[in-house]
């Protein structure tokens, strides 16, 4: 079944304002939450869906790319699909819209904290930690193993993440008798109802601690450093972020870690531009060259290529060199390169080769012809370049 259109499921016209589409998610997000809806799977996928599409609308550089190529735009912190090396396509789990949107809901909504929506990730999660992570063309093209450095939580060695002074100082919660929730019975005028809340005492725990670590003062973790290595698969784009679960800052007391998101930043190539799979690269050649032909070499995503011109090519002719694009994220699709003759008119002319184009401006051979004006529309590059795939 094909994806909904994401500013049919806020509700919102295209041209919907920052707080319009705030709005429209808030509104959408409290009829569908699961804590208003337990049980219903229908109104969870409905509330993951918009959680999707607000991801999206809400950040200006992603809606800008959702508006251009809807949701062929790559992006896999939207499109739910797994990854390789040990990324998920980012996909909307619970745990991540509760970190990542609930403070839109504010405190007063489901009487839980401000930015949690009454939910918690787990008992001493840790909290994602997001990296920008810079990609050359050819990266990007075959793939690459990326090592980087991050400044996180990570476990406390002396105290084994237990964040006690020792195995002594370790105690079951006596709130809550080890199980992390406490149970309360109201009576309301539908009769009895049972509520189950983390414990307070312990945050969810179970255990609580007489004499903390002295490295770590009882958190069970400190902040370090470490290198991460991650396989980038091919066809990535700008503005897409992966995920590496388990890799982000490790929670409280040796509870489970975060995830590690990874924004991917594309590095402008110094000649070649992207435009979705393929590669655009806009050759200038002199009006000798272009009149009796030539053989040209142009620079690719994996080097040099050779092409050649034929006499009489016309400037903005363009030439397609198959499957030297990019690939498609997961999928064998490849985009072409794309490369656009234009002629190169000297600034300066000594007074012999004014000469010689006072000679050929007169020449018929050198004046334009009727099927010269057959294209007067100005066709745009993109146009051209449905011409040239037709």
């Amino acid at each position: 079944m094909s994806k909904r259109d994401y500013y049919e499921i806020l509700g919102v016209s295209k041209s919907a304002s920052a707080d319009e589409i705030k709005k429209a998610y808030r509104k959408i997000a409290m009829q569908f939450h699961p804590d208003r809806n337990p049980g219903d799977k229908a109104a969870e996928e409905k509330f993951k869906e918009a959680a999707e599409a607000y991801e999206i609308l809400s950040s200006p550089d992603k809606r800008a790319q959702y508006d251009r190529f809807g949701h062929s735009m790559g992006n896999a912190g939207a499109g739910g699909r797994g990854g390789a090396g040990g990324f998920g396509g980012g996909g909307m789990r619970m745990e991540d819209i509760f970190s990542n949107f609930g403070d839109i809901f504010g405190e007063d909504v489901f009487g839980g904290r401000q930015g949690g929506g009454g939910r918690r990730q787990g008992a001493g999660r840790g909290a994602n930690l997001r990296v920008k992570l810079k990609m050359n063309f050819s990266e990007i093209a075959h793939g690459a193993n990326k090592k980087i450095k991050v400044k996180k939580y990570v476990g406390c060695q002396q105290c084994d993440s237990s964040g006690a002074k020792d195995k002594a100082s370790i105690k079951t919660c006596g709130t809550c008798g080890g199980s992390g929730q406490v149970r309360r019975v109201q009576n309301t005028f539908l009769g009895q109802m049972q509520t189950v809340t983390t414990c307070p005492t312990c945050n969810g725990d179970g255990t609580s601690i007489s004499a903390k670590c002295g490295a770590c003062k009882g958190e069970g973790r400190v902040y370090g450093e470490e290198t991460i290595s991650m396989d980038i698969p091919a066809g990535v784009q700008d503005g897409m972020q992966l995920s590496m679960s388990g890799n982000g800052n490790v929670g409280e007391r040796g509870g489970p870690s975060g995830d590690l998101l990874i924004l991917i930043e594309e590095e402008k190539h110094p000649q070649l531009m992207r435009r979705d799979l393929d590669v655009v690269f806009h050759l200038y050649l002199t009006f000798p060259e272009i009149v009796l032909g030539t053989q040209v070499e142009v620079p690719t995503i994996d080097g040099k290529a050779k092409i050649k011109i034929p006499a009489g090519t016309q400037s903005g002719k363009l030439f397609r060199l198959k499957g030297k694009g990019f690939p498609a994220f997961q999928s064998y699709e490849k985009g072409d390169q794309l490369v656009e003759v234009n002629a190169w008119s000297p600034q300066q002319l000594s007074n012999e080769e004014r000469d010689i184009m006072e000679k050929l401006k007169h020449s018929s051979n050198f004046k334009p012809g009727e099927e010269a004006g057959a294209d007067k529309d100005e066709k745009s590059f993109f146009d051209k370049i449905k011409d040239a795939f037709s």
